[in-house]
């Protein structure tokens, strides 16, 4: 593809901030790269995909809302995480941070441990245990 027929078809998915680099050949034949916005067949699997991220999303929140999991699980979620990931960012075993995501044992935390998630997710201890902030993120 030459540089001059590079796609720029910019879903606003990113607000024009991220350019990708593409390969392509400028006018003396050689290989360059080019920023590109997208184009959209790949911005319409993206835009799939944060679909899909965002109704999990959604689906742990209702979860919390119901009392079936902790608040650690739609934070956990909304930053796009896993119990191993934020087993080692928290320096716990998996099976624990599992066990935080149960409002039983997330009642019984400790203020330190509170803490700890908190900063995780840039937030404050108050933050994470407010209910009321989950239903607001309508």
């Amino acid at each position: 593809m030459k540089a001059k027929e590079v796609p720029q078809d910019d879903a606003d998915m990113m607000r024009g901030i991220f350019r990708e680099p593409v390969y392509s050949v400028d006018e003396k034949g050689k290989y360059t790269t080019v920023r590109s916005v997208g184009w959209d067949p790949k911005n319409a699997v993206m835009q799939q995909a944060w679909d899909n991220i965002n109704e999990k999303i959604e689906a742990v929140r209702q979860k919390v809302l119901a009392g079936k999991l902790s608040p650690i699980a739609f934070y956990m979620e909304k930053q796009i995480m896993d119990t191993g990931l934020l087993a080692k960012y928290m320096g716990l075993w998996r099976w624990k941070v599992k066990r935080h995501l149960k409002p039983k044992y997330f009642n019984q935390l400790s203020d330190d441990i509170l803490q700890r998630y908190a900063e995780i997710f840039d937030l404050t201890a108050e933050e994470l245990k407010n209910i009321d902030k989950i239903k607001s993120e309508e």
